[in-house]
């Protein structure tokens, strides 16, 4: 780490702390040759890999975007998304991988936004999943029933 004053690469680690995010790490530094003291914050890189094998950086906002036009018309609002994507990427990171799949970030929003709005759900999951016909809707909204009898017979 080089000092942001005097461009000298010997600094030395005065403090440590977690930031309030869990997933970064904010840290004080002294620089042993002018002495000043600056901050620095690290965080692990999420990426995501694309269907057509391009890697980029995982994007909150982009889960949020993607599942606000679903969300439209319904009584969700914009605390309730940005909630949402805060537990797609936390479920994300929990798997301990650098590197997760496009499809798995879909997934990963399903169960969210199910618990969230059903009807956005639907709306969701009929474009992830590529539903073609009624007998799509119709298998989703009979697994929809399912794990709601589950839930309503404390069964999970």
């Amino acid at each position: 780490m080089h000092c942001p004053f005097c461009q000298n690469p010997e600094t030395k680690v005065v403090d440590t702390r977690i930031n309030e995010d869990g997933h970064s790490i904010r840290r004080r530094r002294e620089c042993l040759k002018c002495g000043r003291r600056f901050t620095t914050v690290e965080t692990t890189m999420l990426l995501v890999q694309k269907r057509s094998g391009n890697v980029e950086p995982f994007d909150r906002n982009k889960v949020v975007n993607g599942v606000r036009k679903a969300c439209q018309g319904r009584p969700i609002d914009e605390d309730q998304l940005k909630m949402l994507g805060q537990r797609v990427e936390e479920d994300l990171r929990s798997r301990g991988l650098a590197t997760v799949k496009s499809d798995e970030v879909g997934k990963a929003i399903l169960k969210p936004l199910r618990d969230l709005d059903e009807v956005a759900y639907m709306r969701f999951a009929s474009v992830y999943q590529n539903f073609e016909n009624l007998q799509d809707f119709q298998h989703a909204i009979d697994e929809l029933n399912a794990s709601k009898a589950k839930e309503l017979n404390g069964v999970h």
